[in-house]
């Protein structure tokens, strides 16, 4: 089975280069223009929040009849806490900030949401809808979810061990990635040869 896992377009807070993660912001009217060409895949795999879906209906028109969107909460976006809508300029002078990128980024947000945690339920999402998608025999699907979304289904389960930061895509980008069926029916689960895409 082939799978895209692709970032939804852009948002205001997105060109703002704001944290917004929890914020269920609508697409930016610039990507009313935007054009990204995918396969239509056999069925739409979502997070819940308004860019994703709306990303969805942009890539493959509003008349999805023939190709299921399900969507998945697990793979919604990080709450950022009290960096939620502020950008780096903004936090750059925050000891709670200073201290969260002196650790890489992995500790929790304040009065956010610990990454490990999230990380841990966006590859638990991934994995239930893998499955889902196996059982059905599906041949293509699409995964239309958030930045953090894939780094965290990447860096867990592709074959090669990268950096979190390494899997970061641009809005509207992604990964195109490998399924053994075979291998995740015997409990090997895996995401293989990724090709980095970004539509035509």
């Amino acid at each position: 089975m082939k799978i895209m896992l692709i970032r939804h377009f852009a948002t205001p807070g997105n060109e703002k280069r704001q944290y917004i993660g929890s914020t269920d912001e609508v697409l930016s009217e610039k990507t009313a223009f935007l054009k990204r060409s995918y396969p239509i895949p056999e069925y739409i795999i979502a997070s819940p929040m308004k860019r994703c879906v709306q990303t969805a209906k942009r890539i493959w028109g509003t008349d999805l009849s023939g190709c299921p969107i399900v969507l998945e909460p697990l793979m919604r976006e990080c709450d950022f806490g009290q960096f939620e809508g502020k950008t780096y300029e903004q936090l750059k002078k925050n000891a709670a900030y200073i201290k969260w990128l002196k650790s890489g980024g992995i500790t929790a947000f304040p009065g956010g949401e610990d990454q490990e945690e999230f990380r841990k339920r966006c590859v638990e999402g991934m994995k239930k809808q893998v499955r889902f998608l196996i059982a059905r025999h599906v041949k293509y699907a699409a995964f239309v979810v958030h930045g953090g979304t894939i780094m965290a289904v990447m860096h867990a389960l592709y074959e090669e061990k990268k950096d979190f930061y390494n899997w970061q895509v641009e809005n509207g980008s992604g990964y195109l990635v490998s399924v053994s069926e075979k291998e995740w029916e015997n409990g090997i689960e895996l995401l293989k040869n990724a090709e980095k895409r970004s539509g035509r």
